[in-house]
């Protein structure tokens, strides 16, 4: 990272997401926040046209400087930046439906978003909703975000997702993979490093003294081996070996009390054993605030913990809280990882 983007805000790329969804609408509603303004220089990749009609659709007006990608590190900070790649029409726009155009729309910008910031351009990345769906149909080999992100940057580091509310993130051992593999999927030296990258992560994120409860498996967290066996062969000895290296960490709690604990007891982050085992609790608590980041990569990368919203995209309606919170969270990690200007 080049010191000298730094000056007093964080540089943060913006790769605008789906055009048939509400990502227009989001990314032009961010981008006339004044708190945003204030925190973060925000460099937004994309169509202007297509951004204008997200304006229009979300009831704001935009002040932005424009440049090319090769010229926009270097632009006045009083203003953000847009960098118009011209690459899809409205009417080329099918409101509501995962296409190809859309998908090709949403790949390259998140791929020069992702070459900006590696390139040492920017402190942070950040995108407004994706549809893996179009994404699939202009990327074939696109698994989830973290697949693209290492593709593009021949990353071949341990990138994890967290979903994050103010009160509590939520950490997973597994992802995207099927349940039926989820057992097979755990092991101490794997649950330890997830709590390992956790915590920094949540140091990362200014917390100085962070704590983390780690979820059962299974029901009642086995019960004592009644209900299964990853608790005692598997998910205690990680906790144990965590501890042994003066990791604040406590658990297996079983997984339906979990949340209610670490909000009880200030807990920093839950590490759940799959996918949905934090992500309905996340959801439950905070759908308009939550933010996904992923963790692991030489930058910080967050985007808001929900979809594209094909339902409401156009009415003027989408909240842009959990985008806020996105932009504000990257903002905030790329401030302390920075070098001083």
């Amino acid at each position: 990272m080049n010191s000298s983007i730094g000056q007093t805000r964080p540089v943060i790329a913006l790769a605008m997401g789906d055009p048939a969804g509400i990502s227009p609408e989001l990314t032009a509603s961010l981008l006339a926040l004044e708190d945003i303004k204030a925190k973060a220089h925000i460099i937004v990749i994309g169509d202007r046209r297509i951004l204008d009609k997200g304006a229009s659709e979300a009831g704001v007006v935009l002040d932005l400087a424009s440049a090319s990608l090769e010229d926009a590190a270097g632009t006045d900070r009083a203003r953000h930046v847009f960098v118009d790649l011209a690459h899809l029409a409205p009417e080329d726009v099918a409101r509501g439906e995962a296409t190809l155009a859309g998908g090709t729309f949403a790949t390259r910008n998140f791929r020069a978003a992702l070459e900006f910031a590696h390139a040492g351009k920017a402190d942070a990345v950040c995108f407004t909703p994706f549809n893996k769906k179009a994404m699939r149909y202009a990327y074939p080999g696109y698994d989830d975000e973290i697949r693209f992100v290492c593709d593009v940057l021949s990353f071949k580091g341990k990138v994890r997702e967290f979903n994050v509310l103010e009160k509590v993130w939520n950490a997973r051992v597994s992802s995207h993979i099927p349940l039926k593999d989820v057992a097979a999927h755990l092991s101490v030296d794997g649950i330890l490093s997830e709590l390992e990258l956790t915590l920094s992560c949540l140091k990362a994120s200014g917390i100085a003294s962070p704590k983390v409860a780690v979820a059962g498996l299974n029901p009642h967290a086995g019960d004592g081996g009644s209900f299964g066996m990853e608790e005692i062969d598997i998910i205690e000895p990680a906790v144990a070996a965590a501890k042994a290296r003066g990791l604040d960490v406590e658990g297996p709690f079983p997984a339906d009390t979990v949340f209610l604990r670490a909000l009880k007891e200030g807990f920093n982050a839950v590490l759940t054993m799959y996918h949905d085992q934090g992500q309905i609790a996340m959801k439950l608590m905070g759908f308009d605030k939550g933010v996904t980041m992923m963790g692991g990569l030489p930058f910080p990368l967050c985007t808001p913990a929900h979809g594209t919203a094909y339902d409401i995209a156009g009415k003027g309606i989408a909240d842009v809280g959990a985008s806020r919170e996105a932009i504000l969270l990257a903002a905030r990690m790329a401030g302390r990882a920075r070098p001083a200007a």
